[in-house]
């Protein structure tokens, strides 16, 4: 086999792949849906990684994202709604979306949680008109290893930013180029 066959046969097992592990068809979520959604990734999030409970006890707010939707073929996107949180009570909505090009194949459900620990933070979400992140607040991607050392004391960062039940066929994951905007929902 030369190097387009095999390049051939590789995109054409992610496609079915990726069509075997795809989504329902999308329709927007309600305001209920979206909160139950959120407060279950919070929680689950915070039993399997404390230190994000020690932050989330901590922080300002915290926008959850509980199901991202990641997918493409050379381009791609990703698409997702979310609930800003301030001391367990949902009071606001938010979608996350972003594109991308490059290599790349294939399709990933994912979530993120992101703890905003100032003021100025929370203040710089609410009044931006679609907040790309990367730009303004300092965050900070909150892996394994970070995780393990993470403390009130030691967390001194704007924004803290973890990621929670990944599953699919696409490699990377990141928050550079991805906007975040306010949405209503009911």
């Amino acid at each position: 086999m030369n190097y387009f066959q095999k390049i051939a046969v590789f995109l054409f097992i992610t496609f079915i792949a990726a069509g075997l592990m795809a989504p329902a068809p999308v329709s927007a979520a309600s305001a209920g849906e979206i909160n139950r959604d959120a407060n279950q990734a919070l929680q689950k999030l915070y039993a399997k990684t404390p230190s994000a409970k020690v932050l989330g006890d901590k922080a300002k707010g915290i926008l959850v994202f509980p199901g991202i939707v990641k997918g493409g073929l050379m381009v791609g996107g990703q698409y997702g709604e979310g609930a800003l949180m301030k001391n367990g009570k949902t009071v606001g909505y938010y979608s996350s979306v972003a594109l991308s090009y490059g290599l790349q194949a294939g399709v990933q459900k994912y979530g993120y949680a992101l703890f905003f620990m100032t003021d100025e933070a929370m203040a710089y979400l609410n009044k931006s008109d679609g907040w790309e992140i990367g730009t303004g607040p300092s965050i900070v991607i909150v892996d394994e290893g970070i995780a393990g050392s993470l403390t009130t004391t030691t967390a001194k960062s704007d924004i803290y930013a973890f990621f929670f039940n990944q599953k699919g066929l696409m490699a990377g994951l990141g928050l550079q180029g991805t906007k975040v905007t306010k949405i209503n929902k009911y």
